[in-house]
C-alpha cells in the first residue's frame, strides 16, 4: 500500500495507515526484516526502514498515530467556536458594509483584530473550510436587501449601462491584419523587402 508522504489524510485514512504501522511492528516481533516488511505490507522501503527504527527505538507504541499532520492550529478551540460565530453574523457586523461576502483577507483581517493572531490568506481559507464556511460564496442573501430598489436599478440603470457597450458587430480588439476582399491577408508595408515609404 503506497501512499504520498505526509499528504493530508482524514481521520479514516491516518487510521488505516496506524493499521498498516502496527501490522509492521507486529512483523519486527517476530523477527521479520525491512525488506519483507516492504513486500508483504506493500509498503515503500523507505517506510518499511523508518518504522524499523522507530520500533527498535520505542516498541509498538512509537508506530502509533500522532495525530493530524501539518501545523497546530494557533486558535483555541473556544477562539474556533467565537470566529464561527462572528462568521455567522456577517461582514457587516464588523465593519465591511460593501458586501455580505466573507472573503479569506477579511477573515485573516477579522482573526487578527479579534484573537490578534496572525493568518495568511491561506491560511484563514482552511480555517474557513474547517468551521464549514466557504469563502467568497454568502450562505443566504442579505438580510437589509430592498428587491424593489434592486429591480428599479436593474430596470434603469443597467439599461443605460448595457446599451453603452460595444456595438454590435464590433471588429476585435486584436492587432491582427484584416483580409483582403480576394480572401487573402493584405501584406504589410514594406513586406516585400523594400523599407516602407515615410
Amino acid at each position: 500500500m503506497r501512499y504520498a508522504d505526509g499528504g493530508e489524510l482524514t481521520a479514516a485514512g491516518r487510521e488505516r495507515r496506524e493499521v498498516v504501522r502496527i501490522q509492521a511492528a507486529e512483523l519486527f516481533e517476530r523477527g521479520v526484516k525491512a525488506p519483507e516488511v516492504t513486500r508483504r505490507l506493500r509498503v515503500s522501503p523507505k517506510s518499511a526502514y523508518q518504522w524499523h527504527q522507530l520500533w527498535r527505538e520505542g516498541g509498538a507504541g512509537a508506530l502509533a498515530s500522532r495525530g493530524p499532520s501539518g501545523p497546530r492550529c494557533r486558535l483555541s478551540p473556544r477562539c474556533l467556536e467565537k470566529l464561527a460565530v462572528y462568521l455567522e453574523q456577517g461582514p457587516a457586523e464588523h465593519g465591511w458594509v460593501e458586501d455580505q461576502v466573507w472573503i479569506a483577507a477579511r477573515v485573516a483581517t477579522l482573526i487578527g483584530r479579534k484573537f490578534h493572531v496572525s493568518y495568511s490568506v491561506s491560511g484563514a481559507t482552511r480555517l474557513m473550510h474547517r468551521l464549514g464556511f466557504s469563502p467568497q460564496v454568502p450562505a443566504r442573501r442579505v438580510a437589509e436587501r430592498d428587491e424593489q430598489t434592486v429591480a428599479a436599478w436593474k430596470k434603469a440603470t443597467w439599461a443605460e449601462v448595457k446599451e453603452l457597450g460595444r456595438p454590435t458587430g464590433a471588429t476585435s480588439a486584436s492587432r491582427t491584419r484584416q483580409a483582403s476582399p480576394a480572401g487573402r491577408p493584405k501584406a504589410a508595408p514594406g513586406a516585400d523587402g523594400a523599407a516602407p515609404r515615410s
